[in-house]
């Protein structure tokens, strides 16, 4: 496994602490039993990937250029990674509608990055990409834990299967992106771009499978997650963060569009899964007034900004913008991309020069 000198090991979910904080404190007990499960599983495999990058990973062998090895395992309700192998690159579907789902996202995200991007792979390098399903019971969540994806069934009163959305499958796999690229350190404001990078390219991998423009997609990350008791859409709204979900159980969805409403806390490392929501409305602006494939300008210049090498681990929100407009000018000249650009970050609050 390559590291870059991050200051924090890399295992990344998809639903925030904050979110199973909350339902852990629930009366009920069927909702209170797997979100303290969960988070004490999270933790374990927190502390399990401390180990692995100080201990050192067993090196990987690279694939054929230009096409994926995915491998599919499935836990079978057990917790030992990766668990039994049910498919690999290349095998007919089976009856397991999980595995399926898996495989076509992790062929998904390979696809946006090769064909948009030109990038073999999250590492650039052809890495295989390996998939654990049903990990657990009743487990409300998945992860990326730097060497490969791992879903959760749900627990079906508040989460269904992890597998159902697409942007859940691209998200995590771009934070292996973020970790062979820039690997932003996990916290504050550089964790909240780690996240934001994530929500955008899972975001982009939907619109690319969907063959959608930015005016017609949703800009929700985590859409049909949600079980039918809920009240809410997703995990997280691109298109105005904050409004995602407002549930008695899970409460209010907390992020912020701009920087007036910026959340400073010691949660969540400094509120990773909350402030991301402001440079995710960033690139929602930037996307949707240039129009056409948000995959082709708006995550062009993203994506640049993230693999040009400039982008430091401990980057700021202001940082991060200042970066994506001298990307836009470099790549599009002061045309109607750089003008985009530089009124997203505007209209949310950061500072670009």
């Amino acid at each position: 496994m390559t590291t870059h000198g991050g200051f924090e090991p890399v295992f990344c979910t998809i639903v925030p602490p904050h979110v199973l904080d909350r339902l852990a404190q629930a009366e009920d007990p069927a909702l209170a039993g797997p979100a303290r499960r969960t988070l004490q599983r999270d933790a374990f495999e927190r502390t399990r990937r401390r180990l692995t990058t100080v201990l050192g990973a067993a090196a990987v062998p690279s694939a054929a250029g230009g096409r994926p090895r995915r491998t599919i395992h499935d836990a079978r309700h057990g917790t030992d990674l990766p668990g039994q192998r049910v498919r690999g690159e290349g095998d007919e579907p089976g009856g397991d509608a999980t595995v399926n789902r898996a495989y076509a996202g992790l062929g998904a995200t390979f696809e946006l990055f090769l064909n948009a991007y030109r990038r073999d792979s999250i590492d650039g390098d052809g890495l295989p990409l390996d998939a654990t399903v049903h990990y657990d019971r009743d487990y409300n969540n998945a992860f990326w834990n730097g060497e490969q994806m791992v879903f959760g069934d749900g627990d079906g009163e508040i989460f269904l299967d992890f597998t159902l959305p697409v942007d859940v499958i691209g998200h995590e796999l771009a934070h292996g992106v973020t970790q062979y690229t820039a690997n932003l350190t996990y916290f504050g404001q550089p964790g909240a771009l780690n996240e934001s990078l994530s929500d955008v390219f899972g975001a982009l991998i939907k619109q690319y499978t969907l063959g959608q423009t930015a005016a017609e997609a949703d800009w929700l990350i985590g859409a049909g997650l949600l079980a039918p008791r809920v009240t809410g859409t997703a995990l997280r709204s691109m298109k105005a963060p904050g409004t995602a979900y407002d549930d008695d159980v899970l409460g209010k969805d907390p992020q912020p569009a701009t920087m007036d409403d910026f959340v400073r806390t010691g949660r969540d490392n400094g509120g990773v899964h909350i402030n991301s929501g402001i440079p995710n409305h960033a690139f929602y602006l930037a996307a949707t007034a240039l129009g056409g494939h948000a995959w082709e300008r708006a995550g062009q210049i993203w994506y640049d900004v993230l693999t040009g090498g400039e982008l430091k681990q401990q980057a700021l929100f202001a940082d991060f913008a200042a970066l994506t407009v001298a990307a836009a000018r470099a790549r599009y000249g002061e045309g109607e991309e750089l003008d985009a650009v530089s009124k997203a970050w505007e209209r949310v609050g950061v500072r670009t020069p």
